[in-house]
């Protein structure tokens, strides 16, 4: 297959026993299938960027449990590869979806990696490589055009970003590769494939920050995402170093988390996105036992748990450094003489406004839908509708927010309603 965007192919089928699709390769895809592959379905899987694993693989840790990804990512990755049913591609594009129930056609875009499978992961190429790819979510600084995922990236091979690379211009990574694993001439390829149905586990993006200008997420460095804080405890861990602020690069002494940042609000999601302020009591009780220098205080208009994840709340209640607040955050200003950053809050516990000043924010944004298969029915915000034309079975958070836990119970459900005939 070129570059080896995928690791295995589909032998002969015929129509009444063709692969079941997967579209994302995200914990939910994932899941679905392996349950599908042990249950001793075909599965074709493909996921859009250069690695599986999703939003969690970037994760520092996820509830109930405060898991690490490698806790359930890395069991399913080695199921992947222990499993010849399961066929996966990635760096996959959906170009188009045709055909009904039993037999469908999916054409895809496959996006050059320039480097082939026999890579090594011993990172010469990065080593060497002069080019940096663009400031993004979820990349460290400095990340080279020859890069691997920074979360916990499957296939565990090196690739170049094509829209970086000077290819032959450079060639750096040529001379220091000892396995002929680079291929600067790989061009894009196109597959298609026959599936008798198609599970749609496209998942969630964030909701765009910049749109809330009284946040002023687009102005200062330390005002970051949920996402954006929960990858740097992340990458704090991985690479065992402490916190800092953006802007400077020194130890925050207070946090802000604000709630409901754009959701439950006409103006931006009219819906609760249901795991944010789980993720916020998460990121707090992190805070405290890893870093005791830091006071977090979370304000919020309710709070929304539900089952395990409610434990969170108990447990933030008791320690002495978070604090609950009862409010709504107006506006984020800059502090005096450009340090820190002022909140101004409508406090309902004191029945006052207060303005208070703190080293970062959070900003727990809300959960929108990824969609990718045209002609799938949609609710009024975009997400999935369970009822769709036979054969399309839409799963997790592509329908409606969830967390990970609820998402891996919804994508194995939609492995066994794929198996009905």
């Amino acid at each position: 297959m070129g570059d080896d965007q995928t690791r295995n192919t589909i032998s002969e089928t015929d129509t009444l026993n063709l692969p079941i699709l997967i579209i994302g390769g995200g914990i939910s895809g994932i899941t679905s299938a392996v349950e599908l592959a042990e249950a001793g379905q075909e599965v074709v899987l493909i996921e859009k960027e250069n690695y599986l694993g999703g939003n969690v693989s970037h994760f520092n840790n996820y509830f109930p449990k405060l898991c690490p990804p490698s806790c359930g990512l890395e069991i399913n990755y080695q199921r992947i590869r222990s499993n010849p049913r399961i066929s996966y591609y990635t760096g996959a594009s959906l170009k188009n979806i045709c055909g009904t129930d039993g037999d469908f056609m999916v054409n895809i875009q496959l996006k050059p990696r320039l480097i082939n499978n026999s890579c090594t992961s011993c990172g010469k190429c990065a080593e060497v490589c002069p080019e940096e790819r663009p400031a993004k979510l979820g990349r460290t600084a400095g990340e080279k055009a020859a890069f691997i995922n920074n979360g916990l990236a499957f296939p565990m091979k090196y690739c170049i970003d094509p829209e970086v690379c000077k290819r032959e211009a450079c060639a750096r990574c040529l001379e220091v590769c000892d396995y002929n694993a680079i291929q600067l001439d790989a061009s894009p390829a196109e597959v298609g494939i026959q599936a008798g149905k198609i599970i749609v586990a496209t998942g969630w993006n964030l909701y765009n920050a910049t749109l809330i200008e009284n946040y002023r997420y687009s102005e200062e460095s330390d005002v970051v995402t949920n996402v954006e804080f929960e990858r740097m405890l992340a990458a704090c861990t991985r690479e065992k170093i402490k916190l800092t602020r953006p802007s400077d690069g020194l130890t925050p002494r207070r946090i802000a988390f604000v709630q409901c940042a754009g959701s439950r609000d006409i103006n931006h999601l009219p819906y609760c996105s249901a795991v944010c302020c789980s993720a916020s009591l998460k990121h707090a009780l992190t805070l405290e036992a890893e870093y005791p220098e830091i006071d977090a205080e979370i304000f919020y208009i309710d709070m929304r748990l539900s089952g395990r994840n409610e434990k969170l709340l108990k447990q933030a209640e008791e320690k002495e450094r978070i604090t609950l607040t009862k409010g709504k955050v107006g506006r984020i200003l800059p502090g005096d003489e450009e340090k820190g950053l002022v909140l101004e809050v409508e406090d309902i516990s004191s029945g006052c406004k207060r303005k208070d000043t703190y080293d970062m924010v959070v900003l727990a944004m809300g959960l929108t839908p990824t969609p990718v298969a045209a002609g799938l029915k949609v609710n009024e915000y975009g997400f999935y509708l369970p009822d769709q034309p036979s054969g399309m079975i839409p799963t997790a958070s592509c329908k409606r927010p969830m967390d990970v836990s609820s998402s891996v119970k919804d994508a194995t459900a939609s492995a066994l309603k794929a198996m009905q005939r």
